[in-house]
């Protein structure tokens, strides 16, 4: 056995085009042979075929996509004969992720930008509602098709909450793409859907601003800004932007869980009509954020950190064999000053780097 090649034709399925190649999977566009149907077939490396736990970790992802139904989910198809080796198919759709459009156009005008967030939330508050937590939302997995619907993608890291949790061997403790983790999952916690929001939340700043909400010359000093600092506003990089919208996409990006949207249904109320939101309360920002850069108290963190043997945030920074159950995690994005080539349309994997993303 060895990895597909375009040309190839893998049980009835013939594989016309290379949508993305991410660290476990390769997304293909290929046709139905017996339909015609245009479908897109997400296959693991054949490295990671033989590992159990991603066989069961694949298995389970399947499952997972062929129970949910929703317009703004990638629709997954069930295998109509025995399959051969281990592949997903999926819809294909004719669009560009969300990471393709910010690398062509910028930042996005509001109105579009409110759209693809409700879209994305609406999305989100039904795979919480089925108990599925995505935990990798950001805009290389965010697909916009020509007539503007959006499509969420790869559950490939969704945790299931009645499901064990399952670690690929080899791969860091910490899920997710860091620019878009929440504080809490940087310091090595899996957390919970209000990880989701915080992604979203960080996700619809990128598109509002064209930037991320902290600055950094590299993902690794704006993980540390993140667990360090309040993130700057949006009006810093948007004057013009409207207050009661700035105040929502600030409490989704809260570093504290606490102070986050409660759900993705509240979450999604407050972005159908932002004006109705409660106003933001900014009178503890300033304190908190210097308690946050006091540098006696991100001395005696580091101490601790020290003393416990580099545990908590640090620990995901350095890949290790993982030895027990946990959750697992994608590969992080490049640095944000790194120019990125478009995202293929369909595209399931893991987005390249751009200016002001991973």
């Amino acid at each position: 056995m060895r990895d597909l090649l375009v040309g190839d034709t893998l049980d009835g399925y013939r594989i016309e085009a290379l949508l993305a190649r991410g660290g476990m999977a390769a997304i293909f566009r290929a046709v139905d042979e017996e339909s015609a149907e245009t479908v897109a077939l997400k296959v693991p490396h054949l490295q990671y075929e033989a590992d159990v736990v991603f066989y069961e970790r694949f298995r389970r992802e399947e499952e997972m996509a062929l129970r949910l139904d929703h317009p703004n989910l990638v629709k997954a198809h069930p295998p109509r004969r025995e399959k051969s080796r281990v592949y997903l198919i999926m819809e294909y759709v004719d669009g560009a992720t969300l990471a393709a459009l910010l690398d062509e156009g910028g930042p996005l005008p509001a109105a579009r930008a409110l759209d693809v967030a409700r879209q994305t939330c609406d999305a989100l508050a039904y795979l919480h509602a089925h108990g599925v937590i995505h935990r990798d939302v950001k805009p290389g997995n965010v697909l916009v098709r020509r007539d503007g619907q959006v499509k969420l993608l790869d559950l490939g890291i969704a945790h299931l909450d009645t499901a064990r949790r399952l670690t690929i061997s080899g791969l860091s403790a910490s899920i997710g793409t860091p620019d878009y983790m929440a504080p809490e999952q940087l310091r090595g916690r899996a957390g919970d859907a209000r990880v989701d929001l915080y992604a979203l939340g960080t996700m619809l700043y990128e598109l509002l601003t064209g930037r991320l909400p902290y600055a950094g010359a590299d993902w690794e000093a704006r993980a540390r800004a993140k667990r360090l600092e309040e993130p700057a506003p949006p009006s810093a990089l948007l004057p013009g932007i409207d207050p009661a919208l700035e105040a929502v996409v600030m409490k989704a990006i809260a570093p504290a869980a606490a102070d986050r949207h409660a759900s993705a249904a509240e979450l999604l109320s407050d972005l159908r009509d932002p004006s109705a939101a409660p106003p933001r309360d900014r009178a503890l920002r300033p304190a908190r954020a210097r308690r946050r850069l006091d540098p006696r108290h991100v001395g005696a963190a580091l101490l601790v950190a020290a003393a416990l043997g580099g545990v908590g945030g640090i620990a995901w920074l350095s890949h290790r064999r993982i030895i027990e159950t946990g959750a697992e995690s994608a590969a992080s994005r490049a640095a944000a000053t790194q120019p990125r080539a478009p995202a293929a349309a369909g595209a399931g994997a893991v987005a390249r780097p751009g200016p002001g993303r991973p």
